[in-house]
């Protein structure tokens, strides 16, 4: 009789193994389809820079507006978010942000003139701020110790899934249907994530006490390098989406359908480089992950600063190959490192810190450096620029970009240092003490 009893508890485990691991795959797909449309969000209008500007009749600066209010209302809530999240509970908060990233993608997809359409976007933007704060928490609250590595990766891959999405859809659809396509497209897909989300994330999902920490003490010393690093990493990613289309597209004369299928190269290497990078980060640790993340990052930056004028296209797609693995291996280590010891209560928090940073380093990406751009090509009406002038404004963004990155490294080599000598002192003065 005793086999059989086994046999029979063994079946019930397999049971609730597999139950379990079902219920875990329907959170990941809603995290992940929330992260999704929050970075769709980011890339998706860059593409359409050019054709707004033409439909409004507006220069470069009033146009890039339509860019930056997204990041601004992004940033500036990230953190309101993520101690939302904490207070009352990621479910409800998460199911809130979908509910504005949707209101806001329909009025944009009716917004009669630009800054009705800037005033919409920086409402899409509010609501992008709850799903890439609150899916970074959730995901790190489920995810089991021996694979948050590969979480964290695979939020990156979904990251720029939807970054890779952004230019494509973008391509296809403004030829096709006007600048207003690439927001009708977003309604469906944030309708299905609010429904998956109300179906799939168990009520009391991140749900518990009012969080006590402030926020002067989850931002401690240890977190600024990650945070700093973080901001200056964005800001170069942010300036490849800006400055890309207007080099290939009025730079090298490409199509715009051949211009959003150039732009997804990169975030398609992402995609398919997010997963191993958390196994990386789970199988090596974050610390020397992040420090080949960032080599990579730093000769990507200064290959495109030459290669794409020396050898045209091809150059381009060389320099983008070098640089995006760079960004995904970057990306996964430092938000492991940064979540790794924060507790529960406070992982809001830290993603909203996390997401801070980032979009702050967006914004410097789409404005400070599209404005750097803009004085390398020597006038704001960019549209009719000479295409050796826009050659110009490429080579001296993606150099001031390389240097950025040459300081991040610097900063994290610091960091490094003053860890391992607080370790050291930590582990003297027992024996000092003695």
């Amino acid at each position: 009789m005793e086999p059989i009893f086994r046999q029979e508890e063994q079946a019930m485990e397999h049971a609730e193994t597999r139950t379990k691991d079902r219920k875990q795959s329907g959170i990941t797909i809603t995290l992940a389809l929330a992260m999704l449309l929050a970075s769709l969000g980011t890339s998706i209008a860059n593409i359409a820079l050019p054709a707004l500007a033409e439909a409004f009749s507006a220069p470069f600066a009033e146009v890039q507006a339509v860019v930056v209010s997204y990041l601004a209302a992004l940033t500036v809530a990230v953190v309101i978010a993520g101690r939302l999240g904490d207070n009352h509970g990621t479910k409800p908060m998460l199911l809130a942000g979908l509910g504005l990233f949707f209101v806001g993608s329909l009025v944009c997809g009716l917004a009669q003139n630009l800054w009705s359409l800037i005033c919409a976007r920086a409402l899409q933007g509010i609501g992008a701020a709850f799903l890439m704060t609150l899916s970074m928490a959730l995901m790190r609250q489920t995810a089991g110790e021996a694979s948050v590595g590969r979480a964290m990766g695979l939020l990156g891959t979904v990251s720029a899934l939807g970054t890779a999405l952004g230019p494509t859809l973008g391509g296809v659809l403004v030829p096709a249907t006007g600048w207003r396509g690439i927001f009708w497209v977003q309604l469906p897909l944030a309708a299905i994530a609010f429904f998956l989300a109300f179906a799939m994330l168990p009520n009391d999902a991140g749900k518990g006490k009012t969080s006590s920490a402030s926020l002067r003490s989850v931002l401690n010393l240890a977190l600024l390098p990650n945070l700093l690093v973080n901001l200056l990493v964005a800001t170069v990613m942010m300036t490849t989406l800006v400055v890309g289309p207007f080099y290939l597209g009025l730079g090298l004369g490409l199509k715009e359908t051949l211009v959003g299928f150039l732009m997804a190269i990169g975030p398609v290497i992402s995609i398919f480089s997010g997963i191993p990078s958390g196994r990386l980060v789970d199988a090596w640790g974050s610390n020397r992950v992040l420090a080949i993340g960032l080599a990579l990052m730093a000769a990507g930056a200064f290959l495109l600063a030459f290669l794409p004028n020396t050898i045209g296209v091809v150059g381009y797609v060389l320099s983008i190959i070098v640089l995006t693995p760079g960004y995904q291996l970057f990306q996964a280590a430092n938000n492991t490192a940064a979540l790794a010891d924060v507790p529960t209560d406070r992982r809001g928090t830290v993603s909203g810190l996390l997401g801070l940073s980032r979009n702050i380093g967006l914004i410097g990406g789409a404005s400070v450096m599209g404005a750097v751009f803009a004085l390398g090509v020597g006038t704001q009406d960019i549209a009719h620029a000479a295409p050796a002038a826009i050659a110009i404004g490429m080579q001296l963004t993606f150099l001031l970009a390389g240097a950025m990155i040459t300081v991040a490294i610097g900063t994290n080599v610091i960091a490094r240092r003053s860890e391992r000598a607080s370790l050291l002192a930590t582990a003297d003065q027992p024996t000092q003490e003695s």
